[in-house]
């Protein structure tokens, strides 16, 4: 006796369902969708990948932020090993998912030292040259390393040429790689308002002196060019504790030279511009920074702001952790497969609610 068409219906969507919920398990990529929120029906694209902050860590994280406070469609990329499926952020040629960009809203970055084959990079250039809006972390102001006979050369941070000098970094977010202007590993970073930028809608909910982060500050030109506006200055730290005292004049860590690295501060969180499209550029930002209210509530403001939501932003943004987060101390792992030996994949890092 055949079942009922109703239950053969059922039993036909129930296969269904597991069937794309097998296929989305296995995909080089994670998704959280979004329920309710200002970003219910955004999609923001974030692009991990970088050997030394743990990217991989921190994406997840904000996009589950994103996701489940805020109601934004989240898609999170990653640096995979195309053999085996698994993290590898010592792999700078592989980021498998970046058609997602053709839908998306917003492009977070978060990369160091990237060369994609041209094909992928060629998603990531027609977004950005579409003039459309940018969140770019830490490693970003040089997310990419492209020999100078490729085709996206001129992106690369230490391009040359006068059309693009300085590549995707300074063109586009306003600085490439400079220096550790702060000890790394030993001088940590408060972040301060900058003077006139108090009462920006990136800043809503966040006091000053309350951003904080074992990274250490990084070293900028000043001025920042074009229509940079910096948000929060990089205050060194004499320690990697939040209520360490401010790093006095003395000797430089490098040079040994009498300087004071805290006269002039660097800029760590600034906006601009790129063919018309907002850009928000944040230094501050590794996994570890995360664990940091204040730093959480800066990028997804900075997400707010630059997919054009300013006037969305709450008073104060629900940033409380989603799941477990329990981020690792930044460095390079070059002498062992990190995430390999941990056999992480993107499905690990899925979750719904």
């Amino acid at each position: 006796m055949k079942p009922p068409r109703l239950i053969q219906t059922l039993l036909l969507l129930m296969i269904a369902l597991q069937l794309i919920a097998s296929t989305r398990a296995d995909d080089p990529w994670v998704v959280y969708d979004g329920k309710k929120g200002p970003g219910k029906d955004r999609h923001i694209v974030l692009i991990s990948g970088d050997e030394e902050y743990r990217s991989e860590e921190a994406l997840p994280q904000l996009g589950r932020i994103l996701a489940k406070h805020h109601g934004f469609k989240c898609t999170v990329l990653f640096s995979i090993d195309a053999e085996t499926g698994v993290i590898n952020p010592n792999n700078q040629n592989n980021i498998p998912g970046l058609d997602a960009l053709k839908t998306a809203d917003l492009m977070v970055l978060f990369l160091r030292f990237r060369n994609p084959p041209d094909d992928q990079m060629k998603l990531i250039v027609d977004y950005i040259e579409a003039g459309k809006p940018i969140v770019a972390i830490r490693t970003s102001t040089h997310a990419f390393q492209i020999p100078k006979d490729r085709k996206y050369a001129k992106y690369d941070w230490r391009h040359a040429g006068e059309e693009y000098e300085q590549g995707f970094g300074r063109q586009v977010l306003g600085e490439t790689w400079f220096s550790h202007h702060g000890w790394h590993r030993y001088q940590a970073t408060r972040g301060l308002i900058a003077p006139g930028a108090k009462g920006h809608p990136i800043l809503r909910g966040i006091k000053d002196g309350s951003i904080f982060g074992p990274t250490d500050v990084y070293g900028v030109r000043l001025p920042l060019p074009g229509d940079s506006r910096p948000l929060v200055l990089g205050q060194v730290l004499s320690g990697m504790k939040q209520d360490d005292k401010p790093l006095p004049p003395g000797p430089h860590y490098k040079s040994k030279e009498t300087v004071n690295q805290n006269d002039p501060m660097m800029p760590i969180a600034w906006t601009k511009t790129h063919q018309g499209g907002r850009v928000f550029a944040s230094t501050i930002g590794a996994s570890l920074d995360l664990l940091n209210e204040s730093v959480r509530r800066l990028l997804v403001n900075g997400c707010y702001w630059a997919a054009g939501l300013e006037n969305k932003i709450p008073t104060k943004s629900n940033v409380d952790i989603v799941g477990e987060f329990k981020p690792t101390m930044f460095e390079f792992i070059r002498t062992k497969n990190y995430w390999p030996d941990k056999g992480m994949k993107p499905s690990n890092f899925k979750m719904s609610w």
